[in-house]
């Protein structure tokens, strides 16, 4: 507090020592009194003097002083928590992530684990007043299970979806330093499309999609469906050498936009062809004039001949590339960022918020 303000807290509130013993007191009682009320007034400020640690000054300038509990790491990924990690990793003041129950400001509980069983809700504890419980998954909601059991439970959500409390999405665009020319990137291209799967249902829209384009276009498929997997090393080097990767997502849903688009097409240096949530929910979130969309095109043979003329065509391919003169993305993954964004948010989200249908918010998609 700067010296001016101790001042007048002073002249404010500590009356001056001699009225303690001025004898034009009417009675010994009141004199008592008034010297008692000026002992602890005395107490209170040499004692927030000497430690210094009351929020609103201590935290003049910064809004958040959050503790949040992680009650289990989802999938078992368990992650140092050693040091200041929110400020050390991310730079995000007054943000710890180590706690008891009782003094967490926020416990955060993973979807998976809890629909699986494997984890459970500690209801049988007494909550905390004003604690917040968080629900979090980046699954779409095809993969969340049946929600209507944590009715009336959950206080915010944490997801990858734009109308989250907490917004974690898989990947982001920040600005890049300005570059000269950008390198040739029909450098090294040796296959046209290519696609990296595991999972493959036939009765994904995906799957349909990949049928119909392999009979036009010649289709690279790595990863375990196909038996050819590709370790974390050869991932993108692989996808280097194509002209376009088919960044399609197992589930069509509300801003369901992962990692294939911004680690394996971005990252991989290949053209994006796209299947997800909608034309507008892409542009939300990435670079103009980077990706392909699915939608825009009539048919699948339509968009087919589209990748052979463009790929053909060095100047209009280039073109998909021109964001990278002003963006660079940053791919998403670690569970302690996504736990560290709690605290931007804290402050500005109501307090008595509670999710008493969290099924339906989830299929709102």
């Amino acid at each position: 507090m700067p010296l001016n303000s101790l001042s007048v807290f002073v002249s404010v509130s500590l009356p001056p020592l001699s009225l303690c013993f001025s004898m034009d007191v009417r009675s010994i009682k009141n004199q008592i009194l008034y010297c008692t009320l000026f002992v602890l007034l005395l107490l209170f400020y040499c004692g927030w003097m000497k430690t210094a640690e009351f929020p609103i000054f201590y935290y003049s300038n910064s809004t958040w002083n959050v503790t949040i509990l992680i009650w289990y790491w989802p999938f078992g990924d368990t992650l140092s928590l050693t040091g200041d990690v929110c400020w050390d990793l991310y730079k995000i003041p007054s943000c710890r992530l180590h706690s008891s129950f009782p003094s967490a400001d926020v416990v955060v509980f993973h979807n998976r684990e809890l629909i699986q069983g494997s984890q459970k809700l500690p209801t049988d504890l007494p909550r905390p007043h004003g604690q917040r419980w968080a629900w979090m998954s980046l699954e779409s909601p095809a993969h969340n299970g049946n929600l209507q059991k944590f009715a009336n439970i959950f206080n915010m959500t944490i997801s990858y979806r734009r109308d989250a409390d907490v917004t974690t999405p898989y990947g982001q665009l920040l600005p890049a330093e300005p570059e000269g020319n950008l390198e040739d990137s029909h450098m090294n291209k040796t296959s046209l499309v290519c696609w990296v799967v595991s999972n493959y249902m036939n009765h994904h829209k995906r799957t349909q999609v990949y049928n119909e384009l392999k009979a036009i276009v010649p289709v690279d498929v790595y990863g375990r469906w196909s038996q050819k997997p590709l370790s974390s090393d050869d991932l993108l080097p692989t996808i280097s050498r194509c002209y376009f990767y088919l960044a399609f997502e197992n589930s069509v849903a509300k801003d369901y936009i992962t990692e294939k688009l911004w680690k394996n097409a971005y990252k991989g240096g290949a053209v994006p062809v796209v299947l997800g949530p909608s034309i507008s929910d892409y542009n939300a979130v990435a670079p103009n004039h980077s990706f392909i969309h699915v939608d825009e095109f009539a048919s699948v043979q339509k968009l087919g001949e589209y990748l052979q003329r463009l790929a053909e065509d060095r100047k209009q391919y280039e073109e998909y590339f021109n964001w990278k003169k002003h963006w660079k993305v940053k791919v998403h993954g670690d569970w302690r960022e996504y736990m560290c964004k709690i605290c931007l948010q804290y402050n500005n989200l109501p307090q008595h918020k509670v999710y008493s249908d969290l099924e339906a918010w989830d299929k709102n998609a």
